[in-house]
């Protein structure tokens, strides 16, 4: 390639063909998008506190913040920060030496996250997916999904 391909940028097909745009989209739609992405990984660590404090409290009865740490791989500053957001959202609360505990929008937000990613997952297993790789994979994807392609993804299902 020369220097004068290196700094022309591709158009239309041939870009394309290349994984490169045709064209920018639009300023004001492309800040939406990479909102929209910010605030959804946001809202992901919030869902992911709120499953693993709903299966914590399920299984054995108690979610403490060093348990949280150690399940999540994250250093206990980081979940004391994380659970003290949850808090502040209303999603939980706690008691002196009882640990932590959903409210029940927390507990409805743990709901729907844990549907949203067997969603993912059986969408994935469904198109050929090895399970394990599936619920691997869901783990990242189920926060990034819109309700538009969590419907498609529930009729391709049939559910």
């Amino acid at each position: 390639m020369s220097a004068n391909e290196a700094k022309t940028p591709r158009k239309g097909r041939a870009a394309e063909a290349h994984g490169q745009p045709a064209a920018l989209p639009d300023e004001a739609e492309q800040a939406q998008r990479f909102e929209k992405a910010r605030s959804a990984q946001a809202r992901a660590v919030l869902e992911d506190y709120a499953e693993l404090i709903d299966d914590l409290m399920t299984c054995g009865g108690e979610a403490r913040p060093t348990d949280i740490a150690r399940r999540l791989g994250v250093s206990h500053p980081t979940a004391i920060k994380s659970i003290a957001r949850l808090k502040r959202e209303g999603l939980a609360a706690s008691a002196l030496n009882r640990g932590v505990f959903l409210t029940a929008a927390g507990r409805e937000l743990a709901a729907r996250a844990r549907a949203r990613h067997r969603l993912v997952v059986d969408l994935l297993v469904a198109v050929g997916v090895p399970r394990a790789c599936a619920e691997q994979d869901a783990e990242g994807m189920e926060h990034h999904v819109s309700d538009i392609a969590l419907a498609a993804f529930s009729r391709f299902l049939k559910r």
